[in-house]
């Protein structure tokens, strides 16, 4: 099973936001870019701003997509499209996931990354 998800690299200033899985979800307790699946008849761009709202209760401006990635876990494959973004409104509250940092973008090699997340963490640090 193949399904498509978008993930937000959300800059705040100086700073990346990173969310992580909480123990229930698939990847327990791995760091992510926040997002999700893309609904029927939704473009990527809606999809992340509608996940971002959804999973954080913050609004996001898009900056840029990055390369989509695809990555073939066990069970499923994941084709991942990135967007870079600045968050513009709201403070983030954590619905799904266990934790959120504001990091450095020199400090996002040092977690323990979904494997999907790995290239777009990589290309994000080439910008």
């Amino acid at each position: 099973m193949k399904i498509i998800v978008t993930c937000a690299i959300i800059e705040n200033k100086n700073s990346v936001l990173v969310v992580q899985r909480s123990e229930n979800m698939k990847l327990p307790l791995k760091w992510e870019f926040p997002g999700g699946k893309i609904e029927k008849l939704e473009t990527a761009s809606e999809c992340i701003k509608r996940e971002i709202r959804e999973e954080l209760n913050i609004e996001i401006e898009l900056i840029k997509m990055l390369t989509p990635t695809s990555y073939d876990y066990q069970d499923v494959s994941i084709e991942l499209i990135p967007f870079v973004a600045k968050q513009v409104s709201g403070s983030v509250k954590l619905i799904e996931h266990a934790d959120f940092k504001h990091l450095d973008k020199s400090e996002l090699l040092s977690l323990d990354w979904a494997e999907a997340d790995v290239a777009i963490v990589k290309e994000y640090l080439t910008l």
